[in-house]
């Protein structure tokens, strides 16, 4: 009896080997096309302010309990993060990336992979993060070259001079 056991154990375990073999080869997965590179959009930031600081009056802050009188209050919520990214003169990508927090006071996400021929493209980017402005607030063209299976980000930096590609 022991010996039947041991035997249909054995072959189970090597049946079940032989499917994890099979799938671990088949199907072939193959990430990205030949000839193509991938451009991904890929940043959070903080939008401006909504509307700006007020003053508040002598009268509004008699009213208000002895902790809470600020002379100067300011609004929490920020703008949202309008990008637009066109290539080669064909928009590609438009997105309004909405402040996170109950209060709408964090950061806004952007994340888009976007899949081109390799080659020479021109990349535009536009951004707009002040909801008081029309029009972009931020922009970048470039030409770049991408070879196949190339990344390219498209991120955001304040302190490198705003939209940056890597």
């Amino acid at each position: 009896m022991n010996v039947r056991r041991l035997l249909a154990q054995s072959l189970l375990f090597g049946l079940f080997a032989l499917v994890i073999g099979v799938f671990s080869r088949w199907p072939a997965y193959q990430a990205l096309a030949p000839g193509r590179a991938v451009v991904k959009v890929s940043f959070t930031h903080h939008g401006k302010p909504v509307s700006e600081c007020r003053q508040v009056s002598l009268a509004e802050l008699a009213k208000l309990p002895p902790n809470m009188r600020a002379p100067v209050q300011c609004p929490r919520e920020r703008s949202p993060v309008r990008i637009e990214v066109d290539v080669d003169g064909r928009a590609v990508y438009r997105h309004a990336a909405m402040p996170s927090g109950l209060s709408k006071d964090g950061a806004s996400a952007v994340y888009q992979r976007i899949e081109l021929d390799a080659g020479s493209h021109q990349i535009t980017v536009r951004m707009n993060d002040d909801a008081r402005r029309s029009g972009d607030t931020h922009t970048r063209t470039d030409t770049v070259v991408l070879k196949p299976a190339q990344i390219l980000v498209i991120d955001f930096d304040a302190e490198a001079g705003g939209i940056t590609f890597k």
